[in-house]
């Protein structure tokens, strides 16, 4: 969250720098800068950058929304996951009571997490890995007597495996997929066209108001497509309710 606020920020601030920058400087270019033909060459190379800033931004914007509405369905798989595996464990018996037990804690621990997003991307001990291991390590402690059982809990194994793996995918999408150097051409072709608007224009405060209205909704547009690429953290996040019901349906 906290790169998608400075991104913003930075965007902000030199969207309103250099249209204002542009009004202040007009005035002192020479006479040949600032005649009919020139307005027009710069209006036209506007032009060219609009329609490319355009095009990119809908790209991002449809990049994030991917990302999102793919990680939102595994969120929703991983909770039916949990609620079948929950299932299953019941139906084996009071020999798997304790596995249970620490299942539900492992989803109520994912719950009242203050931190939404994993802290295994950033190379520190995940806590909630610690308590979904503990669940695995209890499951292989499980013995089953006779062969029902025992092909029970190879399917109850296999589907730990599957949690196990379906939380991994999670984890992997976590990470934004909008790459910094587009970020930054866009943050740069925006510049040009402020600063294009300021050519020309009149030095008033109508003028000055409206360069850094435009400037901050851009800024904040731009954030909110980076902060949907990260769903797990700032305004736009991913709804816990499907781990809710699951938790809801594990201890009724």
């Amino acid at each position: 969250m906290a790169s998608e606020i400075v991104i913003g920020v930075i965007t902000f601030a030199l969207l309103s720098a250099v249209s204002l920058a542009s009004v202040s400087l007009y005035p002192r270019l020479r006479a040949s800068h600032r005649d009919d033909e020139t307005n027009t060459v710069v209006r036209l190379v506007a032009n060219i950058f609009v329609v490319m800033t355009s095009l990119v931004f809908g790209l991002m914007l449809n990049s994030s929304k991917n990302t999102f509405e793919s990680l939102d369905t595994n969120v929703h798989t991983y909770a039916t996951q949990i609620i079948l595996f929950d299932r299953s464990l019941e139906f084996y018996g009071p020999a798997a009571e304790e596995v249970r037990s620490a299942l539900v804690t492992y989803v109520e621990h994912a719950l009242t997490d203050p931190s939404r997003a994993d802290d295994t991307l950033q190379h520190r001990r995940s806590d909630a890995e610690d308590r979904l291991n503990a669940v695995g390590t209890m499951l292989n402690g499980v013995e089953g007597a006779g062969a029902d059982q025992a092909a029970q809990l190879g399917d109850l194994r296999q589907q730990y495996r599957q949690i196990v793996e379906h939380r991994w995918m999670i984890v992997e999408q976590q990470a934004g997929t909008i790459p910094v150097p587009i970020i930054g051409m866009l943050i740069a072709w925006l510049a040009m066209i402020f600063a294009s608007f300021g050519y020309r224009a009149p030095k008033n405060a109508v003028v000055l108001v409206a360069f850094n209205v435009a400037a901050l909704l851009m800024a904040f547009s731009l954030y909110l497509v980076l902060d949907m690429d990260s769903p797990f953290s700032g305004l736009i996040q991913i709804s816990d309710a499907p781990l809710h019901r699951a938790l809801a349906e594990m201890l009724r």
